[in-house]
This record gives structure tokens, sequence and C-alpha cells, in this order.
């Protein structure tokens, strides 16, 4: 069974980035994309959702 992670990235930089993918990925879950949340006054975005997936097995079945 595929399940599925997003987790908000409330201050958009690029180590807050690195440090949100390192920290889900060492846990096991496989990063599947970023989405970014734009404000219309600006170029830069006011947040952002990573989102990952992880296999589990489902009750009476193995990976």
């Amino acid at each position: 069974m595929l399940i599925y992670k997003v987790v908000e990235i409330g201050i958009v930089t690029e180590d807050a980035i690195e440090e949100t993918l390192n920290n889900w990925s060492s846990k096991g879950w496989h990063f599947d994309g970023l989405q970014f949340a734009m404000r219309e006054s600006s170029k830069r975005p006011a947040m952002a959702f990573a989102l990952f997936t992880q296999e589990t097995a489902c009750e009476g079945e193995s990976l």
C-alpha cells in the first residue's frame, strides 16, 4: 500500500528545503515532488509543500 506525506515549509529557503528533504528521506520516505504557493505581490514563494511517499505492507502481506 502506498501512503503519502505532505510537509509544509513555511520559510522557503534553500537550507529549509534541503533540511526537509534530508530529514524525511532519512526516515524512509521517498521524495515525490515540491509545490510552491506564490504571493501575488512577490516573485518569491510564500510557502512550499514537500510531497513524499512510502510503501507499506497491507495486513497479511509482506513487502
